[in-house]
């Protein structure tokens, strides 16, 4: 028996270094190139506790400004699938959630998302992006596992889906 162990441990080295030995012959595998990584957070806006004097405000309360000019001149409704990318920080600087540090952009319709959006995003044409300061009451105060108070979202309208 004690033989068939020393064979059988033999036939395990040999075939581990042929193994071995194929593995040193093979050609170096190919890689493709890395992705760089996303960021974990991004940085709040420097006007992230309140909106600035500048901001246009509706009767609702809600607070926006245009970062960037939209290509589009349709606005979404209330029944409409949009496609955005965006970024959302509580007023004391602390980003809760990000599509862009995810890489993806999300699709939902503006009638399933919290008042401040379902307004902010109507105000919108495609190829816009826009900074909503959004009072608690349009958006998640009361909610428990939710952020409270008001909220700050910078969004890029990038398609109306319909």
């Amino acid at each position: 028996m004690r033989t068939h162990r020393i064979l059988s441990t033999a036939t395990l080295v040999l075939a581990l270094a042929g193994v071995s030995a194929a593995v040193q012959a093979a050609p170096p595998a190919k890689h493709a190139a890395a992705k760089p990584a996303a960021p974990k957070t991004i940085p709040a806006p420097a006007d992230v506790a309140a909106p600035p004097a500048d901001a246009q405000t509706t009767a609702s309360g809600l607070a926006s400004k245009v970062l960037k000019p939209g290509t589009g001149t349709v606005h979404p409704t209330l029944t409409d699938t949009v496609k955005v990318h965006y970024s959302g920080w509580t007023t004391d600087g602390k980003m809760f959630d990000s599509s862009v540090v995810r890489g993806t952009p999300i699709s939902f319709p503006l009638n399933r998302v919290i008042a401040g959006w379902s307004e902010g995003v109507q105000l919108m044409v495609e190829g816009e992006t826009r900074r909503l300061w959004i009072p608690g009451k349009l958006a998640y105060d009361g909610k428990p596992d939710r952020p409270q108070g008001m909220l700050v979202f910078d969004v890029e309208l990038i398609k109306i889906e319909k």
